[in-house]
């Protein structure tokens, strides 16, 4: 095994591998380097302590949970989820609902979206445990409620029945539209209906066709359904857990004219979920101190009151600081032959209390620390090369020597100095990474654009131009019901107006609604150009919302767009990152990273000229298109940038350690081509093997200076 020197040498910055970014709790594992069990306990055990009590007498409650940028917020909300999942049913829902004349609707879809999760050591979602633990569904014995399979077979085989035994059940729940929603609870026993059944609890436009395979006449389209919907969750669940809808990330939500968060559509909510309508719900709101102070004056003395418990974030002490750095360095210690006495090494208790003096501090702060003075002691390695004196060899006979001559042993002698880069550019590699680390997530996690609802689309396209300088940027060009899936704003170079309407309803009756709608835009001149963006179906001939269609986009000026999901991908990518951003948790290169500053670092970085959507729109140059080289080959553009930007940031490493973080970033690409990226950037001059005659195992790789 190799010394702790020579893996520090080899490995990646352990700091390097944490998220601290805001990230959705059901989207990625809780990140066991920072989960130290004292941190932030006093809050947990506060929190639990509500959750007990709603789980007692089923009346709902809230928690305001407070702490400063960087004190772990959303990380407990992770630890929440994780630790309380066993007695209840957890919902993540970030407050980026695109104005607030939707919020129920975006509530009931990140509710329902977590709610088909399926939580550590289950085989089943949430939605089936919490279904199949009704009371409709079990039977008591003398120490606990039990499933019932007998009852629960029977009923799944027949729709009407299973209806009217729940409408017996809950007669006295008051439940809204009680036979399409126990219809729709049937449909989700159907593994075959199951996705669609889903589809109609989020409140997606769905088809005819697809409505009339759930035996429904309508969607959830409506705040007034979309919040009874999700009060029907409350009511008939009182004798199983109950619900916690955790909101975080408040600074996303829409702004009024002063800058302020227009708070009072969302304290009416849950002032709401404080009615007697919706039970057995535990709300947890997220929300930094400074924002909270902000906007105090804006919550009237009324809705201060449906705020049960406030819980404080406190900093962490030097001891909870020293666990996170032994969590985060244990890895490499298991690597090393001797393992390091001191468990924090190469970091010092020292360095904790000669930076914070008082003793506290916050996890963000701690781990770049961290991470600093771990990168200083890996460049100190290779300038502290050890020279050692020998002594002249006593020869078999006397031969004259020059006077002065020494003989020396140099170790390492292959061990340079890597070149310092610039902080510019190491702010553009450190971002390029952290992007396309984002990318790979929202990859996995959007598999269509249908999974998106059309005002977050559109919202997305808003950042975007934002982001790219585009002037006169108006929300709603059309007017009605769909106004939230349109915008416009002025043609880069020319002064006239350009509409986006972007819709991927499948129902034909809303596709007309929208296109009446941008007819009627269009007859008012609100726009010269617009653009359809839209992947799905646009109907046979004879519908009437073809027909529109047909009259706007047949031998004009108006366009229409199919967009491909890559292009869904880069948008969402960085709304996801403007999220960080106006929640004051997007860090690079040591600095807490603004929204304005954000937007200067992607025009920089071009990252968004190889969005096709945005190819199309004109808002950026037309280019070959990325995910192949014309030849059906995959692009290793992408890779080649990120082998070289991982350089930048580590200074030096392991060639082995870079090709295995390229696998697990790219894994459909084989590891001889990123063999061959390699020896392509070396002849390029812009890394160099450190020890090239050395085996591959021991290679170190830098930049060039």
């Amino acid at each position: 095994m190799a010394s702790i020197d020579d893996i520090i040498k080899r490995e990646v910055n352990p700091f390097d591998l944490i998220t601290i970014r805001p990230t959705n709790f059901w989207d990625e594992k809780q990140d066991s380097a920072l989960t130290v069990d004292s941190i932030h306990q006093e809050a947990i055990t506060e929190i639990e302590g509500i959750l007990d009590l709603v789980a007692t007498d089923h009346r709902s409650r809230s928690i305001l949970l407070v702490g400063d940028a960087g004190s772990g917020k959303s990380h407990l909300l992770g630890r929440l989820k994780h630790t309380l999942n066993p007695k209840a049913f957890f919902a993540y829902i970030l407050c980026d609902w695109f104005d607030s004349s939707n919020i129920w609707r975006h509530i009931l879809r990140y509710t329902i979206d977590s709610l088909i999760q399926v939580p550590e050591r289950q085989q089943e979602s949430q939605l089936m445990i919490w279904l199949k633990s009704l009371s409709a569904f079990t039977k008591r014995n003398i120490k606990q409620r039990i499933f019932n399979d007998s009852i629960w077979n029977l009923l799944q085989s027949d729709r009407q029945q299973f209806i009217r035994h729940l409408k017996d059940t809950y007669k006295q729940a008051r439940i809204y539209n009680p036979d399409i929603f126990f219809g729709i609870l049937h449909d989700l026993t159907n593994p075959e209906l199951y996705p669609l059944a889903c589809e109609w609890l989020k409140g997606d436009e769905l088809s005819e066709e697809s409505m009339q395979i759930l035996k429904v006449k309508s969607c959830i389209d409506t705040e007034d359904s979309a919040k009874s919907i999700l009060a029907n969750f409350g009511r008939i669940s009182t004798e199983t857990q109950p619900i916690v809808l955790c909101f975080d990330n408040l600074d996303t939500m829409p702004k009024l004219l002063d800058g302020l968060l227009e708070l009072q559509p969302f304290l009416d909510v849950n002032t709401t979920i404080h009615g007697e309508n919706l039970k057995n719900f535990l709300v947890i709101i997220s929300v930094i101190t400074q924002t909270l102070n902000r906007n105090e004056k804006q919550i009237q003395q009324a809705d201060r009151a449906r705020i049960d418990k406030s819980v404080k974030l406190k900093d962490i002490t030097l001891e909870q600081a020293e666990a996170l750095w032994t969590y985060l360095l244990k890895s490499l210690h298991q690597k090393a032959e001797p393992q390091p006495k001191l468990q924090i090494f190469p970091l010092t208790q020292q360095l904790l209390q000669e930076n914070f003096p008082g003793g506290k501090t916050k996890p963000r702060t701690v781990l770049y620390l961290g991470k600093q003075e771990y990168q200083k002691y890996k460049y100190s390695l290779l300038k502290n090369n050890k020279v050692v004196i020998l002594p002249p060899p006593k020869p078999e006979k006397e031969l004259p020597v020059n006077p002065g001559t020494i003989k020396v042993k140099i170790e390492k002698v292959d061990y340079i100095e890597p070149p310092i880069i610039n902080e510019k550019e190491r702010e553009q590699a450190e971002f390029q990474l952290i992007w396309q680390q984002e990318y790979k997530k929202v990859q996995d996690k959007i598999a269509k654009i249908s999974l998106l609802a059309a005002s977050e689309l559109i919202r997305m396209v808003q950042e975007a131009l934002e982001a790219l300088q585009v002037q006169a940027i108006k929300p709603k060009l059309i007017s009605g019901v769909y106004a939230s899936y349109s915008l416009s704003y002025q043609q880069p170079g020319k002064r006239e107006n350009v509409g986006i309407v972007w819709t991927e309803d499948a129902n034909m009756n809303s596709f007309y609604n929208v296109m009446n709608a941008c007819q009627k835009a269009i007859q008012k001149n609100l726009c010269q150009t617009l653009y359809l963006i839209r992947i799905g179906s646009i109907g046979n001939a004879k519908l009437a919302g073809n027909k529109i269609y047909s009259q706007i986009f047949t031998s004009t000026k108006h366009i229409h767009i199919k967009p491909n999901l890559s292009s869904v991908h880069y948008l969402a990518t960085y709304h996801s990152l403007v999220n960080s951003a106006v929640a004051q948790e997007l860090v690079i290169a040591g600095k807490t990273i603004t929204l304005q500053k954000l937007q200067s670092l992607i025009r920089e970085s071009k990252i968004l000229d190889k969005c096709t959507l945005l190819q199309y729109l004109g808002i950026v140059p037309k280019q070959k298109n990325a995910g192949n080289d014309g030849n059906g080959k995959e692009d290793l553009r992408p890779v080649k940038d990120f082998l070289l930007n991982l350089i930048k940031t580590q200074g030096f490493m392991g060639v082995p350690t870079l090709i295995k973080q390229s696998a697990e970033q790219f894994p459909s690409v084989k590891e001889s081509d990123v063999k061959l990226l390699i020896e392509l950037l070396c002849q390029e001059k812009k890394v160099k093997l450190i020890n090239p005659k050395d085996k591959l195992q021991d290679q170190l790789i830098c930049l060039v200076a």
